[in-house]
């Protein structure tokens, strides 16, 4: 629950508990943030035959007083996933404790629209997006109200991006362009003029 992606309860966001934290290699400053990842246990006595689907919810911080291969296992240039209890025990029996993986990027799948969860006060809109479909990541972002053009948002943190514009009052639409694929989709009317901080309103589209 929580973590540096800004997804919040995962629970009822719809991660569930087959998440993972990935190193800041993976993490890739926020970018990777709702990506999916399948991954299976190998040349361990310890791994079972299953094969998971993760998705990216949160970092694994580097501890650069622990030697990488004791204790540092997200210390850059490693790869890892620490992942949520549920998940790796569909991978490996849990007294392993870390096991080497095979993994790679897949599509992630998801049901029904984009999620954007607002944040922020009259002049500053910060928003969280998840539940998102294809990819999984976002690139950049745009929001657009009743009575403004398409305006650029900035990079906050994780999953996260913000306008400083004052846009209460107005219905909001917002336009995302996947880190991954390139692809971009426009999300209309998503929040409807009467909107308020601290809810979450979900869009009609999604990456494929």
């Amino acid at each position: 629950v929580g973590g540096a992606c800004g997804f919040g309860n995962l629970v009822t966001s719809g991660y569930g508990t087959d998440t993972a934290a990935l190193s800041s290699v993976l993490y890739n400053k926020g970018f990777a943030c709702g990506q999916c990842f399948q991954i299976k246990c190998v040349q361990s006595d310890s791994c079972y035959s299953t094969i998971v689907t993760v998705t990216a919810t949160n970092l694994c911080p580097p501890n650069p007083a622990q030697d990488s291969n004791n204790g540092g296992w997200c210390n850059p240039p490693r790869t890892h996933f620490d992942m949520a209890k549920p998940a790796f025990m569909k991978i490996a029996q849990w007294k392993a404790g870390i096991v080497p993986v095979s993994y790679r990027r897949v599509p992630c799948v998801k049901k029904g629209g984009i999620k954007f969860s607002l944040q922020g006060n009259g002049y500053w809109l910060l928003v969280y997006v998840m539940n998102v479909g294809g990819s999984g990541d976002i690139a950049s972002m745009w929001v657009k109200g009743t009575k403004t053009s398409w305006l650029a948002m900035s990079h906050n943190w994780g999953a996260s991006y913000q306008a400083f514009a004052t846009l209460s009052g107005q219905t909001l639409s917002f336009k995302i362009t996947s880190y991954t694929s390139k692809e971009t989709i426009i999300a209309t009317n998503v929040a409807p003029s009467s909107w308020q901080v601290g809810m979450t309103y979900q869009a009609n589209v999604n990456f494929n």
